[in-house]
């Protein structure tokens, strides 16, 4: 399946709960500017080959920021953002493992 990476970036969407949702899955506290400039970036800087959809969610893998982004397929907002561990590497979303971990 190919993914248009460009129709996400020009559509990607937030609700007010995943603000929140980013900043405790990253312990930080980010306004919604940084965190809307930080998923631009991490899409941006993210090959087309790691953009991977299963069932009604985009997964979004970017090794060099240790993150993965979920993004709802229909509507193309932000479902939430994980950091990629050693201990969560292994296949966590049906998409083939996230590789060496630093």
């Amino acid at each position: 399946m190919n993914i248009d990476k460009a129709k996400i970036l020009n559509n990607i969407g937030y609700t007010d709960l995943v603000y929140e949702r980013i900043n405790k899955k990253l312990s930080s506290s980010y306004s919604k500017q940084q965190i809307e400039e930080f998923i631009l970036d991490v899409l941006n800087q993210t090959n087309d080959a790691d953009f991977k959809k299963v069932g009604k969610n985009f997964y979004v893998k970017n090794i060099s920021k240790n993150i993965v982004l979920t993004i709802n397929s229909n509507t193309y907002r932000i479902i939430t953002v994980d950091r990629i561990t050693k201990e969560n590497r292994k296949n966590v979303y049906n998409i083939e493992p996230y590789g060496d971990v630093r």
